[in-house]
């Protein structure tokens, strides 16, 4: 009877050390994803705020739930490879207002549902092309207020549903077409307070705005630093002819996209019958002068050398240019119409007057019969009277 006693105890002792084990591992567990003491954290909304908390580094122990992680106002320096690996489900990430002068390549991978991204008011010299990469739902990303002189072509293929491009207050001269191009469905830009050089690599841009700017696009403003005679002046508003030294190899350029944008008006109103939104269909702007046209920044620049705009020039718009070419056609149409009244005219003249003189030639052959016979006449008359 003993015997089953001790057994007894020595089971229940078993068990009581088992469920102390396993407390012990669940309390460690739940202290690993606890949230920073630096940080406060709604377990409800799955919101950490580290705002204005003096951090020098990404804090850690972060919840891998965590939706929306706010960092700005800290003193953050620098973001090492995989930075955030242990919150891969965040969507908004706010790093404003930080003294981040690197990133690295690899800071943000893993983080494939991150939508907005805030890098603005820090002192970011460039941007690696590999940065966003793997990231394909980003809509919303301010990288103003930095320092850098230009994007990579190649983020293009990242930003294709980026809604939101925040660039403002940079170092700014140029950028490159290719990612222009690749914003597809991007609603507003801002350019503002960058110092850009309005030269022969900057056409693309302008023609790129015009044609966002048509297509519903909201964008602030680009106004020119460089060269000086350019300076203060807004690059929409300055006329193609300034640029006519860029284009005299071609162009054809500037008409063939006059051309697409009249085809994308005219399809937009075709469309726009059946319900079918305008910026479905991207506008081609053909590639006749090169990558170079439309500018290089970060991994840009064309085979086009600089070219300073030529000046004396009498100032003309692309409406003005359309109006141009229409009024030139009309006119010549009119001219041709009476070119063509008068050769007709003088047709009808030449022959009137052929006729005239023949009807003249024949009433004096008829009068010179008509005198030779009336002297005949009078010839015979004298002759019968005389004795």
């Amino acid at each position: 009877m003993s015997d089953y006693s001790d057994e007894a105890q020595d089971e229940l002792i078993s068990t009581l050390l088992a469920v102390v084990l396993v407390c012990a591992l669940l309390s460690l567990l739940s202290l690993s994803h606890a949230c920073p003491k630096e940080c406060s954290c709604n377990s409800n909304t799955k919101v950490v705020d580290c705002r204005g908390r003096g951090l020098y580094d990404i804090p850690r122990r972060l919840h891998p739930d965590t939706q929306e992680l706010y960092l700005q106002d800290n003193r953050i320096r620098g973001l090492g490879s995989m930075a955030f690996k242990e919150i891969p489900l965040v969507r908004i990430l706010d790093l404003s207002n930080n003294s981040i002068t690197s990133v690295s390549p690899t800071a943000l991978l893993g983080l494939r549902t991150l939508q907005r991204l805030s890098l603005a008011y820090n002192s970011l010299r460039e941007i690696d092309k590999r940065l966003l990469g793997p990231i394909r739902s980003l809509s919303h990303l301010d990288l103003s207020h930095n320092s850098l002189w230009g994007l990579p072509g190649a983020m293009g293929d990242s930003l294709r549903n980026l809604s939101h491009l925040g660039l403002a207050h940079n170092r700014l001269t140029r950028l490159d077409r290719s990612l222009l191009e690749a914003l597809i469905h991007l609603d507003s830009l801002t350019l503002r307070d960058n110092p850009w050089r309005c030269d022969c690599q900057l056409i693309g841009l302008k023609l790129w705005l015009e044609t966002y700017l048509f297509k519903g696009g909201v964008v602030d403003e680009v106004f020119c630093s460089q060269p000086e005679e350019m300076r203060d002046r807004d690059l929409q508003k300055i006329p193609y002819q300034l640029f006519h030294a860029c284009m005299t190899t071609s162009y054809h350029y500037l008409f063939a996209n006059i051309h697409h944008l009249e085809s994308e008006r005219l399809l937009r109103g075709h469309t726009h019958g059946n319900h079918a939104h305008p910026s479905s269909h991207a506008l081609h702007v053909p590639m006749a002068i090169g990558e170079g046209l439309g500018g290089g920044g970060g991994g840009g620049g064309g085979s086009m050398p600089e070219c300073e705009p030529k000046q004396k020039q009498r100032p003309v718009n692309l409406r003005h240019a359309i109006a141009t070419v229409i009024i030139t056609g009309v006119v010549c149409g009119i001219v041709c119409l009476m070119m063509l009244a008068a050769a007709v005219y003088g047709c009808a003249y030449a022959a009137i007057m052929a006729k005239y003189q023949r009807e003249l030639k024949k009433n004096e052959d008829f009068w010179a019969w008509l005198g030779t016979m009336e002297d005949s006449l009078q010839n015979k008359s004298f002759l019968k009277i005389r004795p």
